[in-house]
């Protein structure tokens, strides 16, 4: 399959007329069509030249991360979809203008194989997300001679990873962020009930995720 020369003016002012009512190649939600095609072209290109087909490019660009999930085959070059808006526009140009290259192919798969690594880079790269939630508890003293103070500083005194404690008290009511992976609520209500000469019980109150 021959490649598009998409290095030259004539192939990229195509694409620019052919996204003018266009916002992707193939319907009208981006596929695997709009992710050979931004693999295949070099860089962005110049607004000011090709308005319609940088637009195209600025916005298939913001599915970086999910190209290996669009609709459509994977592996197609951009020229088996694109094959056609060449051919019929070649009866309206001079017989000497190539519109496909043969001869780029070998550059054309470098530049495919590094705008894939780009992407494999960036995907590798994103941050992992952290499940965590927001919990208060009900810790409640044994009597209302309880010193309430001495009991919220033993609470907060207690510390484990993923724990961050909330600021807020006549029974102690309190706020803490908790990563899911790392603490164990039952465990942290063993730890606060270690705490015998001021704690009788404790509950959860309220408990959403992040």
């Amino acid at each position: 399959m021959a490649s598009l020369d998409l290095a030259s003016d004539s192939s990229l002012s195509l694409l620019n007329k052919f996204f003018q009512d266009k916002s992707y190649i193939v319907g009208y939600t981006p596929s695997q069509a709009d992710v050979s095609l931004f693999l295949e072209i070099k860089e962005l290109p110049l607004a000011d030249k090709y308005p319609n087909l940088a637009r195209w490019y600025i916005h298939i660009c913001s599915y970086t991360l999910e190209f290996e999930s669009l609709p459509g085959e994977k592996g197609k070059s951009a020229a088996s979809y694109l094959g056609h808006l060449f051919t019929c526009e070649s009866n309206k140009v001079e017989d000497d203008i190539d519109l496909f290259a043969s001869d780029d192919d070998s550059e054309a798969e470098r530049i495919r194989q590094e705008r894939v690594a780009l992407y494999e880079e960036k995907k590798a790269s994103k941050p992992k997300t952290i499940a965590k939630s927001i919990v208060t508890l009900d810790v409640k003293p044994w009597d209302d001679e309880t010193d309430m103070t001495a009991l919220e500083e033993g609470v907060r005194a207690i510390q484990m990873d993923g724990l961050v404690w909330g600021y807020g008290i006549r029974k102690l009511q309190i706020t803490l962020v908790v990563e899911d992976d790392k603490v164990s609520i039952e465990e942290l209500q063993e730890r606060i009930a270690e705490l015998e000469d001021y704690v009788q019980s404790s509950d959860v109150v309220a408990m959403q995720k992040l």
